[in-house]
This record gives structure tokens, C-alpha cells and sequence, in this order.
């Protein structure tokens, strides 16, 4: 019982030759092949994701309607460099950049998808 697994775990018999660069190359295949499917289904998208909204925190300005991350949903007043007042309902909100989560569309923006429908 113990022979087959001690002869398992020797080394490589007399007289076979190392492991070649192919041989090695196949064994770390599979790891590759992960890694690549990893960075087209998770990474990349996720870095795309990044670069839109960082580009649309760039393009804010005043009276835009927007969403906070946590489901505010208010106009800009005021904008500056770090922080942002919005107006939601009769309530002034001071919030940092990175708190908006997105534009809400507009009436106009909304004609406009159904004129090319």
C-alpha cells in the first residue's frame, strides 16, 4: 500500500530528461487561460465603469439632476472642486463629488429616445 504512493512521490526516474519549456508552458496553461477570461469578463469592465463615471463627475455643472449613491435624488446649486450643494426638495445638501452617483435624465433626453423610436 505504502509502495505505490512513496514510488508517486519520487523524483523523476533514470534516464528521462527534465521537463522541457512546452511541457512547462502546458502545465501553467490553465492558470493563463483563467487569468485572461478573469480580465475580460471582471477587470476590464469594471476599469471601463470606473472611467465613465469619473468622466461624467468631470462634466457636472450647475442644474444638472443628479443621483447620490444612496438614492437622493436632487439639482446642483452649487459645485466646487470637492464638494456639491444640492437642492433635494426644500432641504440643501452639502455632499462630496464622489457621493453622486449618476445624472438623472432629463424631459429633453427622454424626447429624444422616443422621437428615435
Amino acid at each position: 500500500m505504502f509502495e505505490s504512493i512513496a514510488y508517486a512521490m519520487g523524483g523523476a526516474p533514470a534516464g528521462t530528461a527534465p521537463a522541457g519549456g512546452t511541457e512547462m508552458l502546458m502545465q501553467f496553461m490553465p492558470l493563463i487561460l483563467m487569468f485572461l477570461i478573469f480580465w475580460f469578463l471582471l477587470i476590464r469592465p469594471q476599469q471601463k465603469r470606473a472611467k465613465a463615471h469619473k468622466q461624467m463627475l468631470s462634466e457636472l455643472k450647475r442644474g444638472d439632476h443628479v443621483m447620490t449613491g444612496s438614492g437622493l435624488i436632487g439639482r446642483i446649486l452649487e459645485i466646487d472642486d470637492e464638494q456639491v450643494l444640492l437642492e433635494c426638495g426644500e432641504a440643501k445638501l452639502r455632499i462630496t463629488r464622489g457621493a453622486i452617483g449618476g445624472l438623472m435624465p432629463t424631459k429633453s433626453d427622454k424626447e429624444e429616445k422616443e422621437a428615435k423610436k
